[in-house]
Protein backbone atom coordinates (compact mmCIF):
# COMPACT_ATOMS: atom_id res chain seq x y z
CA UNK A 1 0.00 0.00 0.00
CA UNK A 2 1.33 3.42 -0.96
CA UNK A 3 1.52 6.19 1.62
CA UNK A 4 -1.10 8.18 -0.28
CA UNK A 5 -3.49 5.22 -0.23
CA UNK A 6 -3.17 4.76 3.51
CA UNK A 7 -3.67 8.42 4.22
CA UNK A 8 -6.89 8.34 2.20
CA UNK A 9 -8.01 5.18 3.94
CA UNK A 10 -7.95 6.68 7.41
CA UNK A 11 -11.71 7.17 7.12
CA UNK A 12 -11.83 3.71 8.67
CA UNK A 13 -9.69 4.53 11.69
CA UNK A 14 -11.34 1.99 14.06
CA UNK A 15 -10.28 -0.82 11.72
CA UNK A 16 -6.76 0.31 10.85
CA UNK A 17 -5.13 -2.41 12.87
CA UNK A 18 -5.72 -4.70 9.91
CA UNK A 19 -3.41 -2.62 7.74
CA UNK A 20 -0.32 -3.58 9.74
CA UNK A 21 2.56 -1.90 7.97
CA UNK A 22 2.73 1.01 5.60
CA UNK A 23 4.62 0.00 2.45
CA UNK A 24 6.11 2.80 0.41
CA UNK A 25 6.11 2.73 -3.38
CA UNK A 26 8.85 0.31 -4.35
CA UNK A 27 10.13 2.79 -6.94
CA UNK A 28 11.17 5.14 -4.13
CA UNK A 29 13.45 2.47 -2.64
CA UNK A 30 12.26 3.56 0.81
CA UNK A 31 12.07 0.91 3.55
CA UNK A 32 8.89 -0.42 5.08
CA UNK A 33 7.85 1.68 8.07
CA UNK A 34 5.77 0.53 11.02
CA UNK A 35 2.86 2.99 11.29
CA UNK A 36 1.11 1.25 14.18
CA UNK A 37 2.08 3.98 16.67
CA UNK A 38 0.34 6.63 14.56
CA UNK A 39 -2.72 4.42 14.13
CA UNK A 40 -2.85 3.84 17.90
CA UNK A 41 -2.49 7.58 18.49
CA UNK A 42 -5.51 8.38 16.31
CA UNK A 43 -7.60 5.50 17.61
CA UNK A 44 -7.15 6.69 21.19
CA UNK A 45 -7.99 10.27 20.28
CA UNK A 46 -11.04 9.74 18.05
CA UNK A 47 -14.21 7.72 18.62
CA UNK A 48 -15.90 5.86 15.79
CA UNK A 49 -17.96 8.51 13.96
CA UNK A 50 -20.32 5.82 12.68
CA UNK A 51 -21.80 5.48 16.18
CA UNK A 52 -24.01 8.56 15.60
CA UNK A 53 -27.56 7.40 16.17
CA UNK A 54 -30.85 8.06 14.42
CA UNK A 55 -33.32 9.80 16.80
CA UNK A 56 -35.88 7.27 18.08
CA UNK A 57 -39.51 7.68 17.04
CA UNK A 58 -41.96 7.76 19.94
CA UNK A 59 -45.45 6.33 20.11
CA UNK A 60 -47.15 9.71 20.61
CA UNK A 61 -48.40 11.19 17.33
CA UNK A 62 -47.50 14.86 16.95
CA UNK A 63 -49.83 17.16 15.01
CA UNK A 64 -48.05 19.83 12.98
CA UNK A 65 -48.97 23.07 11.29
CA UNK A 66 -46.81 24.28 8.39
CA UNK A 67 -46.53 28.07 8.06
CA UNK A 68 -44.93 29.08 4.76
CA UNK A 69 -44.95 26.57 1.91
CA UNK A 70 -42.56 28.09 -0.61
CA UNK A 71 -39.47 26.22 -1.79
CA UNK A 72 -38.01 25.70 1.69
CA UNK A 73 -41.37 24.89 3.22
CA UNK A 74 -41.93 22.27 0.53
CA UNK A 75 -38.50 20.77 1.23
CA UNK A 76 -39.27 20.60 4.94
CA UNK A 77 -42.54 18.81 4.17
CA UNK A 78 -40.62 16.37 2.01
CA UNK A 79 -38.17 15.79 4.87
CA UNK A 80 -41.17 15.09 7.11
CA UNK A 81 -42.43 12.52 4.58
CA UNK A 82 -45.04 14.48 2.60
CA UNK A 83 -45.05 15.30 -1.12
CA UNK A 84 -47.68 16.00 -3.73
CA UNK A 85 -48.47 12.85 -5.76
CA UNK A 86 -47.38 14.68 -8.94
CA UNK A 87 -44.00 15.48 -7.36
CA UNK A 88 -43.48 11.80 -6.59
CA UNK A 89 -44.40 10.97 -10.20
CA UNK A 90 -41.55 13.23 -11.40
CA UNK A 91 -38.87 11.76 -9.10
CA UNK A 92 -36.19 9.53 -10.54
CA UNK A 93 -35.67 6.05 -9.12
CA UNK A 94 -32.96 7.01 -6.64
CA UNK A 95 -34.82 10.08 -5.41
CA UNK A 96 -37.98 8.04 -4.87
CA UNK A 97 -36.02 5.37 -3.02
CA UNK A 98 -34.39 7.92 -0.67
CA UNK A 99 -37.78 9.50 -0.01
CA UNK A 100 -39.57 6.22 0.61
CA UNK A 101 -36.83 4.97 2.92
CA UNK A 102 -37.16 7.99 5.21
CA UNK A 103 -38.32 6.97 8.66
CA UNK A 104 -42.02 7.42 9.37
CA UNK A 105 -41.89 10.13 12.05
CA UNK A 106 -45.34 9.34 13.49
CA UNK A 107 -46.77 12.77 12.74
CA UNK A 108 -49.69 14.26 10.91
CA UNK A 109 -49.80 17.64 9.24
CA UNK A 110 -53.12 18.99 10.45
CA UNK A 111 -53.06 22.33 8.64
CA UNK A 112 -51.04 24.57 6.37
CA UNK A 113 -50.84 28.33 5.83
CA UNK A 114 -49.40 30.29 2.91
CA UNK A 115 -50.20 33.75 1.58
CA UNK A 116 -50.18 32.54 -2.04
CA UNK A 117 -53.23 30.30 -2.39
CA UNK A 118 -51.92 27.98 -5.19
CA UNK A 119 -48.97 27.09 -2.95
CA UNK A 120 -51.25 26.55 0.03
CA UNK A 121 -53.46 24.20 -1.99
CA UNK A 122 -50.46 22.18 -3.20
CA UNK A 123 -49.15 21.93 0.37
CA UNK A 124 -52.56 20.81 1.64
CA UNK A 125 -52.60 18.05 -0.98
CA UNK A 126 -49.06 16.99 -0.06
CA UNK A 127 -49.99 16.91 3.64
CA UNK A 128 -52.84 14.52 2.83
CA UNK A 129 -50.49 12.13 1.01
CA UNK A 130 -49.76 10.06 4.10
CA UNK A 131 -48.98 6.91 2.09
CA UNK A 132 -46.34 8.63 -0.12
CA UNK A 133 -48.24 7.66 -3.27
CA UNK A 134 -47.93 8.93 -6.80
CA UNK A 135 -50.96 10.25 -8.59
CA UNK A 136 -52.22 6.75 -9.36
CA UNK A 137 -54.55 5.68 -6.56
CA UNK A 138 -54.31 8.90 -4.56
CA UNK A 139 -57.79 9.95 -3.38
CA UNK A 140 -57.45 11.71 0.00
CA UNK A 141 -58.93 15.15 0.64
CA UNK A 142 -56.48 18.02 1.26
CA UNK A 143 -55.87 19.03 4.87
CA UNK A 144 -57.14 22.30 6.32
CA UNK A 145 -55.83 25.59 4.91
CA UNK A 146 -55.69 28.69 7.12
CA UNK A 147 -55.55 32.20 5.69
CA UNK A 148 -53.34 33.54 8.50
CA UNK A 149 -50.83 32.20 10.97
CA UNK A 150 -52.98 33.56 13.81
CA UNK A 151 -55.85 31.27 12.79
CA UNK A 152 -53.54 28.28 12.55
CA UNK A 153 -51.99 28.95 15.98
CA UNK A 154 -55.48 29.15 17.50
CA UNK A 155 -56.23 25.58 16.40
CA UNK A 156 -56.18 23.38 19.54
CA UNK A 157 -55.48 20.31 17.39
CA UNK A 158 -51.97 21.53 16.51
CA UNK A 159 -49.09 20.69 18.85
CA UNK A 160 -46.18 22.28 17.00
CA UNK A 161 -45.39 24.44 13.99
CA UNK A 162 -42.78 24.55 11.25
CA UNK A 163 -42.04 28.13 10.13
CA UNK A 164 -40.61 28.69 6.64
CA UNK A 165 -41.83 32.17 5.78
CA UNK A 166 -39.87 35.19 4.57
CA UNK A 167 -37.41 36.42 7.20
CA UNK A 168 -39.43 39.38 8.48
CA UNK A 169 -42.13 37.03 9.81
CA UNK A 170 -39.86 34.53 11.62
CA UNK A 171 -39.84 36.40 14.93
CA UNK A 172 -43.50 37.47 15.12
CA UNK A 173 -44.75 33.96 14.32
CA UNK A 174 -42.23 32.25 16.62
CA UNK A 175 -43.17 34.52 19.53
CA UNK A 176 -46.90 34.03 18.92
CA UNK A 177 -46.46 30.26 18.62
CA UNK A 178 -44.50 30.08 21.88
CA UNK A 179 -47.16 32.09 23.68
CA UNK A 180 -49.79 29.71 22.28
CA UNK A 181 -47.85 26.76 23.72
CA UNK A 182 -46.79 25.39 20.32
CA UNK A 183 -43.33 23.90 19.86
CA UNK A 184 -41.34 25.61 17.09
CA UNK A 185 -39.06 24.57 14.26
CA UNK A 186 -37.99 27.80 12.52
CA UNK A 187 -35.87 28.29 9.44
CA UNK A 188 -32.87 30.58 9.57
CA UNK A 189 -32.24 33.44 9.91
CA UNK A 190 -33.64 33.58 13.42
CA UNK A 191 -34.93 37.15 13.04
CA UNK A 192 -35.12 40.08 10.67
CA UNK A 193 -33.83 42.68 13.14
CA UNK A 194 -31.65 42.89 16.23
CA UNK A 195 -34.33 43.64 18.83
CA UNK A 196 -36.28 40.53 17.90
CA UNK A 197 -33.32 38.24 18.67
CA UNK A 198 -33.83 39.00 22.37
CA UNK A 199 -37.63 38.83 22.13
CA UNK A 200 -37.57 35.37 20.51
CA UNK A 201 -35.15 34.02 23.11
CA UNK A 202 -37.31 35.32 25.95
CA UNK A 203 -40.53 33.95 24.43
CA UNK A 204 -39.09 30.46 23.97
CA UNK A 205 -37.63 30.32 27.48
CA UNK A 206 -40.61 31.92 29.23
CA UNK A 207 -43.09 29.51 27.64
CA UNK A 208 -40.85 26.42 27.85
CA UNK A 209 -41.54 25.17 24.33
CA UNK A 210 -39.09 23.01 22.37
CA UNK A 211 -37.25 25.04 19.74
CA UNK A 212 -35.03 24.03 16.85
CA UNK A 213 -33.42 26.46 14.38
CA UNK A 214 -33.12 25.07 10.86
CA UNK A 215 -29.38 24.40 10.67
CA UNK A 216 -29.38 20.81 9.49
CA UNK A 217 -25.57 20.77 9.47
CA UNK A 218 -25.92 19.79 13.13
CA UNK A 219 -26.82 16.28 11.90
CA UNK A 220 -24.07 15.84 9.29
CA UNK A 221 -21.36 13.40 10.32
CA UNK A 222 -18.60 15.46 8.71
CA UNK A 223 -19.25 18.29 11.21
CA UNK A 224 -19.75 15.85 14.06
CA UNK A 225 -16.39 14.30 13.13
CA UNK A 226 -14.70 17.72 12.85
CA UNK A 227 -15.97 18.59 16.31
CA UNK A 228 -14.42 15.38 17.66
CA UNK A 229 -11.10 16.24 15.98
CA UNK A 230 -11.02 19.68 17.61
CA UNK A 231 -12.06 18.35 21.02
CA UNK A 232 -9.31 15.75 20.79
CA UNK A 233 -6.75 18.55 20.43
CA UNK A 234 -5.51 17.31 17.06
CA UNK A 235 -5.21 20.85 15.66
CA UNK A 236 -3.39 22.46 18.57
CA UNK A 237 -4.43 26.07 19.23
CA UNK A 238 -6.92 27.20 16.58
CA UNK A 239 -6.13 30.72 15.37
CA UNK A 240 -7.88 31.26 12.03
CA UNK A 241 -10.96 29.91 10.22
CA UNK A 242 -11.82 30.52 6.57
CA UNK A 243 -15.30 29.73 5.30
CA UNK A 244 -17.26 30.80 2.25
CA UNK A 245 -20.24 30.63 -0.07
CA UNK A 246 -19.78 30.34 -3.83
CA UNK A 247 -22.73 30.03 -6.23
CA UNK A 248 -23.14 31.12 -9.82
CA UNK A 249 -26.66 30.78 -11.17
CA UNK A 250 -29.83 32.90 -11.23
CA UNK A 251 -31.51 30.53 -8.78
CA UNK A 252 -28.47 30.63 -6.52
CA UNK A 253 -28.66 34.41 -6.62
CA UNK A 254 -32.35 34.26 -5.55
CA UNK A 255 -33.83 35.17 -8.95
CA UNK A 256 -36.70 32.75 -8.48
CA UNK A 257 -39.49 32.27 -11.00
CA UNK A 258 -42.48 34.59 -10.63
CA UNK A 259 -45.80 32.88 -11.43
CA UNK A 260 -47.63 34.71 -14.20
CA UNK A 261 -51.01 34.11 -12.60
CA UNK A 262 -50.06 35.67 -9.24
CA UNK A 263 -52.36 38.59 -8.42
CA UNK A 264 -54.16 40.26 -5.57
CA UNK A 265 -56.94 37.70 -6.12
CA UNK A 266 -54.76 34.74 -5.05
CA UNK A 267 -52.00 36.46 -3.02
CA UNK A 268 -52.49 38.16 0.35
CA UNK A 269 -50.16 41.11 -0.20
CA UNK A 270 -51.56 43.13 2.69
CA UNK A 271 -50.70 40.43 5.19
CA UNK A 272 -47.23 39.98 3.66
CA UNK A 273 -46.22 43.65 4.08
CA UNK A 274 -48.04 44.17 7.37
CA UNK A 275 -48.37 47.80 8.41
CA UNK A 276 -46.10 49.22 5.69
CA UNK A 277 -48.87 49.71 3.06
CA UNK A 278 -46.41 49.13 0.22
CA UNK A 279 -47.98 48.88 -3.26
CA UNK A 280 -48.38 45.38 -4.72
CA UNK A 281 -45.13 44.05 -6.21
CA UNK A 282 -44.86 40.42 -7.33
CA UNK A 283 -41.06 40.55 -7.44
CA UNK A 284 -40.93 41.60 -3.81
CA UNK A 285 -43.18 38.71 -2.81
CA UNK A 286 -41.49 35.91 -4.75
CA UNK A 287 -37.93 37.27 -4.60
CA UNK A 288 -38.09 38.69 -1.10
CA UNK A 289 -34.49 37.69 -0.37
CA UNK A 290 -33.33 40.55 -2.61
CA UNK A 291 -34.85 43.30 -0.48
CA UNK A 292 -34.02 44.53 3.02
CA UNK A 293 -37.66 44.99 4.05
CA UNK A 294 -38.24 41.22 3.99
CA UNK A 295 -34.88 39.46 3.97
CA UNK A 296 -31.47 39.58 5.61
CA UNK A 297 -29.28 39.18 2.54
CA UNK A 298 -26.19 37.01 2.54
CA UNK A 299 -25.64 37.52 6.27
CA UNK A 300 -28.95 35.95 7.32
CA UNK A 301 -29.36 33.52 4.44
CA UNK A 302 -25.92 31.96 3.89
CA UNK A 303 -23.42 33.37 6.41
CA UNK A 304 -25.67 31.89 9.11
CA UNK A 305 -25.10 28.39 7.67
CA UNK A 306 -21.34 28.88 7.71
CA UNK A 307 -21.22 30.46 11.16
CA UNK A 308 -23.35 27.72 12.70
CA UNK A 309 -21.13 25.04 11.16
CA UNK A 310 -18.05 26.71 12.67
CA UNK A 311 -19.85 27.25 15.99
CA UNK A 312 -20.90 23.61 16.03
CA UNK A 313 -17.31 22.48 15.60
CA UNK A 314 -15.49 25.05 17.77
CA UNK A 315 -18.15 26.29 20.23
CA UNK A 316 -16.89 29.87 19.86
CA UNK A 317 -20.13 31.76 20.41
CA UNK A 318 -20.58 35.44 19.57
CA UNK A 319 -17.50 37.34 18.31
CA UNK A 320 -16.35 40.47 20.08
CA UNK A 321 -16.02 42.43 16.82
CA UNK A 322 -17.62 42.09 13.39
CA UNK A 323 -16.91 44.05 10.23
CA UNK A 324 -18.58 43.49 6.85
CA UNK A 325 -18.11 44.85 3.35
CA UNK A 326 -19.11 44.10 -0.22
CA UNK A 327 -21.58 45.33 -2.78
CA UNK A 328 -23.85 44.64 -5.74
CA UNK A 329 -21.10 43.93 -8.24
CA UNK A 330 -22.55 41.36 -10.64
CA UNK A 331 -26.34 41.03 -10.64
CA UNK A 332 -27.44 44.42 -11.97
CA UNK A 333 -31.13 43.95 -11.22
CA UNK A 334 -33.45 45.47 -8.64
CA UNK A 335 -31.79 43.86 -5.63
CA UNK A 336 -30.80 45.85 -2.56
CA UNK A 337 -28.63 43.22 -0.86
CA UNK A 338 -25.02 42.55 -1.89
CA UNK A 339 -23.99 39.70 -4.17
CA UNK A 340 -20.34 39.92 -3.07
CA UNK A 341 -19.87 39.93 0.70
CA UNK A 342 -17.03 39.63 3.21
CA UNK A 343 -17.24 39.39 6.98
CA UNK A 344 -14.48 39.37 9.59
CA UNK A 345 -15.40 37.99 13.02
CA UNK A 346 -12.79 38.68 15.69
CA UNK A 347 -12.31 36.75 18.95
CA UNK A 348 -9.38 38.51 20.69
CA UNK A 349 -9.99 36.72 23.99
CA UNK A 350 -9.82 33.37 22.19
CA UNK A 351 -6.87 34.43 20.06
CA UNK A 352 -8.59 33.73 16.75
CA UNK A 353 -10.50 35.15 13.79
CA UNK A 354 -13.17 33.78 11.45
CA UNK A 355 -13.17 34.99 7.84
CA UNK A 356 -16.26 34.62 5.64
CA UNK A 357 -16.49 35.56 1.98
CA UNK A 358 -19.20 35.01 -0.60
CA UNK A 359 -19.68 35.32 -4.34
CA UNK A 360 -22.97 34.78 -6.12
CA UNK A 361 -21.13 34.99 -9.45
CA UNK A 362 -18.56 32.19 -9.14
CA UNK A 363 -18.91 28.53 -8.24
CA UNK A 364 -15.32 27.65 -7.31
CA UNK A 365 -15.19 25.04 -4.57
CA UNK A 366 -13.67 26.33 -1.32
CA UNK A 367 -13.71 23.96 1.67
CA UNK A 368 -14.05 25.27 5.18
CA UNK A 369 -10.56 25.52 6.66
CA UNK A 370 -9.77 25.51 10.39
CA UNK A 371 -6.12 26.40 11.04
CA UNK A 372 -4.34 25.43 14.23
CA UNK A 373 -0.79 25.58 15.51
CA UNK A 374 -0.25 21.84 14.95
CA UNK A 375 -2.52 21.05 12.01
CA UNK A 376 -5.28 22.31 9.75
CA UNK A 377 -8.65 20.73 9.07
CA UNK A 378 -10.48 20.98 5.74
CA UNK A 379 -14.21 20.25 5.97
CA UNK A 380 -16.12 19.49 2.81
CA UNK A 381 -17.87 16.20 2.22
CA UNK A 382 -14.69 14.74 3.74
CA UNK A 383 -12.77 15.78 6.85
CA UNK A 384 -9.06 16.06 6.03
CA UNK A 385 -6.22 16.72 8.48
CA UNK A 386 -2.99 18.33 7.29
CA UNK A 387 -0.10 18.42 9.75
CA UNK A 388 2.13 21.48 10.20
CA UNK A 389 5.88 21.04 9.53
CA UNK A 390 6.76 22.55 12.94
CA UNK A 391 4.67 20.78 15.54
CA UNK A 392 5.40 19.13 18.84
CA UNK A 393 2.21 17.04 18.73
CA UNK A 394 3.17 15.16 15.58
CA UNK A 395 6.96 15.54 15.76
CA UNK A 396 7.60 11.85 16.51
CA UNK A 397 5.63 10.74 13.43
CA UNK A 398 7.24 13.36 11.19
CA UNK A 399 10.73 12.29 12.23
CA UNK A 400 9.93 8.68 11.42
CA UNK A 401 8.40 9.81 8.09
CA UNK A 402 5.15 8.01 8.94
CA UNK A 403 3.37 11.22 7.90
CA UNK A 404 4.55 14.27 6.00
CA UNK A 405 3.60 17.94 6.35
CA UNK A 406 0.69 18.98 4.17
CA UNK A 407 -0.44 15.49 3.19
CA UNK A 408 -4.19 14.92 3.53
CA UNK A 409 -5.26 12.43 6.20
CA UNK A 410 -8.95 11.56 5.81
CA UNK A 411 -10.61 11.28 9.22
CA UNK A 412 -14.30 10.83 8.37
CA UNK A 413 -16.30 7.63 8.39
CA UNK A 414 -18.85 8.64 5.74
CA UNK A 415 -19.80 6.33 2.96
CA UNK A 416 -19.90 7.99 -0.45
CA UNK A 417 -23.04 10.09 -0.79
CA UNK A 418 -24.60 9.74 -4.24
CA UNK A 419 -25.78 12.89 -6.00
CA UNK A 420 -27.93 11.35 -8.74
CA UNK A 421 -31.15 12.53 -7.08
CA UNK A 422 -29.95 16.16 -6.91
CA UNK A 423 -31.05 18.31 -9.80
CA UNK A 424 -30.19 21.98 -9.34
CA UNK A 425 -26.82 23.69 -9.03
CA UNK A 426 -27.90 25.12 -5.67
CA UNK A 427 -28.74 21.64 -4.37
CA UNK A 428 -25.36 20.36 -5.54
CA UNK A 429 -23.67 23.25 -3.74
CA UNK A 430 -25.40 22.37 -0.47
CA UNK A 431 -24.65 18.68 -0.99
CA UNK A 432 -20.95 19.48 -1.39
CA UNK A 433 -21.07 21.31 1.95
CA UNK A 434 -22.66 18.37 3.74
CA UNK A 435 -26.00 20.19 4.03
CA UNK A 436 -28.26 17.78 2.13
CA UNK A 437 -27.25 14.21 2.87
CA UNK A 438 -25.13 12.39 5.40
CA UNK A 439 -24.29 8.80 6.25
CA UNK A 440 -25.91 7.44 9.40
CA UNK A 441 -25.15 3.84 10.36
CA UNK A 442 -24.04 3.17 6.78
CA UNK A 443 -27.26 4.58 5.32
CA UNK A 444 -27.63 7.72 3.20
CA UNK A 445 -30.03 10.08 4.97
CA UNK A 446 -31.40 13.58 4.49
CA UNK A 447 -29.88 15.89 7.12
CA UNK A 448 -33.06 17.99 7.27
CA UNK A 449 -35.08 14.84 7.97
CA UNK A 450 -32.71 14.00 10.84
CA UNK A 451 -32.88 17.56 12.18
CA UNK A 452 -36.67 17.50 12.23
CA UNK A 453 -36.63 14.02 13.76
CA UNK A 454 -34.38 15.29 16.57
CA UNK A 455 -36.82 18.14 17.25
CA UNK A 456 -39.80 15.76 17.35
CA UNK A 457 -37.89 13.41 19.66
CA UNK A 458 -37.15 16.35 21.99
CA UNK A 459 -40.86 17.25 22.07
CA UNK A 460 -41.73 13.69 23.08
CA UNK A 461 -38.88 13.07 25.50
CA UNK A 462 -37.97 16.46 26.95
CA UNK A 463 -34.40 16.18 25.63
CA UNK A 464 -32.49 19.14 24.19
CA UNK A 465 -32.19 19.89 20.48
CA UNK A 466 -28.78 20.51 18.94
CA UNK A 467 -29.69 23.97 17.62
CA UNK A 468 -31.71 25.08 20.63
CA UNK A 469 -32.53 28.66 21.49
CA UNK A 470 -29.13 29.49 23.03
CA UNK A 471 -27.30 28.41 19.85
CA UNK A 472 -29.97 30.17 17.79
CA UNK A 473 -29.44 33.36 19.82
CA UNK A 474 -25.72 33.30 18.95
CA UNK A 475 -26.54 32.86 15.26
CA UNK A 476 -29.12 35.65 15.42
CA UNK A 477 -26.73 38.14 17.01
CA UNK A 478 -23.90 37.36 14.56
CA UNK A 479 -26.18 37.73 11.52
CA UNK A 480 -27.45 41.08 12.80
CA UNK A 481 -23.93 42.33 13.60
CA UNK A 482 -22.86 41.53 10.02
CA UNK A 483 -25.94 43.17 8.49
CA UNK A 484 -25.59 46.30 10.62
CA UNK A 485 -21.86 46.56 9.93
CA UNK A 486 -22.45 46.39 6.17
CA UNK A 487 -25.38 48.81 6.14
CA UNK A 488 -23.82 51.31 8.56
CA UNK A 489 -20.29 51.00 7.21
CA UNK A 490 -18.64 50.50 10.61
CA UNK A 491 -17.42 47.86 13.04
CA UNK A 492 -19.98 46.38 15.43
CA UNK A 493 -19.01 45.24 18.93
CA UNK A 494 -20.48 42.71 21.36
CA UNK A 495 -20.02 43.58 25.03
CA UNK A 496 -21.43 40.34 26.35
CA UNK A 497 -25.01 41.60 26.54
CA UNK A 498 -25.67 43.91 23.63
CA UNK A 499 -24.41 45.05 20.23
CA UNK A 500 -22.77 48.49 20.14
Amino acid sequence: MKRRDLLKSLAGIPFLGAYGYLLFDKNTQEPQIDNSSFVDFLQKKLPDASQNNIPPIGSKKIRLGIIGTGSRGQYLMKALGFLKPQSIDRMNEQGRQLFNEQTNLNIEISAVCDLYSPRAKDAATAAANIDRKGSVGFKREPVKIYGSYQELLADPNIDAVVIATSDQWHAPITIAAAKAGKHVYCEKALTHNLEDVYKVRDAIKDNRVVFQLGHQNRQADNYIRARQVVKAGLLGKVNLVETSTNRNSPNGAWLYNIPKNASLQNLDWKQFVGDSNKPFNKEHFFRWRLFWDYGTGLSGDLLTHEFDCVNQVLEIGIPEKVSASGGIYHWKDNREVPDIFQVMMEYPNKGMSVMYSASLANSASRPRLIMGSDASLEIGRDVELKVEPRTELYNEFLKKKIIRPGESINLNNSSEIKLDAISSATERYFASRGLLYTSRNGKTMDTTHLHLAEWLHAIRSGSETSCHIDRAFEEGIVAQMATLSYREGKMKYWDGNKVI
